[in-house]
């Protein structure tokens, strides 16, 4: 059996490198020439001997390097990530690039498993409860989202390919220590906060947010490889959006320099004063409230349009599934920023 991992280089690809060492894997990674690929090849010789292929989803035949009589299974984690990702690159990289992946499974005749890792706003603009099932178009807050929706469509399309759809929580921390590995949107907003640069709350207090640790969604991922086909949600168990923020900032008050500047918490507002504030922002030149809030805007509609992910299909697939105390992360996850970040940027 061996497992082809797209994006293998990536924040959670080594980690799944990693969760599946020992057993017979081609790391797939984008590079932009031998000199990069090299240097990928020595991060990912730290985890695992596994071969390194150079693969770019924006080629007409990304997979050229690999053997496809060779591959069992695929794991596809490549993607661009971000919030403001422009829908000409959402394309092609995660909406085509996923059709490129698709039609290299085909030709892998012994495949047994073609895995793609989405994401939970792949729901887009629906509300309530978001079952594990094929989303219709309802619309997206950004390209992102639409973008990783399109990837579904692309490969749920495919007859005969045995696909499994793992829509993945936002990861904030390593583990519950709370260690942070990488920058995301949600880290990126706690500097504001602690920084006084964003004083306003956009969203509904109420809206759950699906906040999750590293380690957790690996061990997802990994347990449901053997699980039947299908569409899977990877909610560790929901934070409201209110608690996330006062959690965050009974960690941030324990901070002898955020008391010293005596910083309020923020003001919910409404998604229209929200929206007027960025389109303001938008027209001013220089200081830090453009850049801070063109850092939020792009999925902070989203904290408008309140979900509940249903997990009926993973719980009963992944019998070692336990729901993390969102609440718990969040609180360490903020330890950890203040201790070797905000700290750092402050020195």
């Amino acid at each position: 059996m061996t497992t082809l991992i797209t994006g293998a280089d990536g924040y959670l690809g080594r980690r799944i490198v990693a969760a599946l060492r020992g057993e017979d894997l081609i790391l797939a990674v984008r590079c932009a020439d031998q000199a990069e690929l090299d240097r990928k090849r020595a991060l990912l010789a730290r985890v695992t001997d596994a071969p390194v292929v150079p693969a770019d989803l924006r080629d007409d035949d990304p997979f050229a390097h690999v053997d496809p009589r060779s591959v069992t299974r695929i794991v596809h984690a490549a993607a661009v990530i971000r919030f403001d990702v422009s829908r000409d690159t959402a394309d092609r990289v995660n909406a085509s690039g996923t059709a490129r992946v698709r039609e290299f499974a085909r030709r892998c005749d012994r495949l047994d498993r073609l895995m793609l890792l989405s994401t939970l706003y792949s729901a887009g603009r629906r509300r309530g409860e978001v079952h594990e099932t094929r989303h219709d178009d309802a619309g997206f807050v950004n390209h992102y989202e639409w973008s990783k929706w399109a990837a579904e469509e692309c490969l749920l399309d495919a007859p005969g390919l045995p696909v499994t759809v793992v829509r993945l929580p936002t990861l904030i921390a390593e583990d519950g220590g709370g260690e942070v590995g990488q920058y995301n949107a949600f880290h990126h907003t706690m500097r504001l906060y602690h920084s006084g640069l964003l004083t306003l709350l956009p969203g509904d207090p109420a809206t759950p947010l699906s906040l999750a640790t590293a380690e957790f969604t690996v061990a997802g991922v990994t347990a449901l490889l053997t699980a039947p086909p299908g569409i899977y949600q990877l909610c560790p168990g929901p934070v409201t959006l209110g608690t996330a923020i006062d959690t965050a900032f009974a960690v941030f008050e324990q901070d002898p320099g955020f008391r010293r500047r005596m910083l309020p918490r923020p003001i919910p507002c409404d998604r229209a004063s929200f929206h007027d504030m960025a389109q303001a922002a938008r027209r001013l030149r220089g200081g830090p409230l453009q850049p801070a809030l063109a850092s939020v805007a792009p999925f902070a509609e989203q904290l408008y349009l309140p979900k509940h992910f249903r997990t009926d299909r993973l719980r009963a697939a992944w019998p070692g599934y336990q729901a993390q105390d969102a609440t718990a992360v969040v609180e360490a996850a903020c330890a950890d920023l203040i201790e070797r970040s905000f700290h750092v940027t402050a020195h």
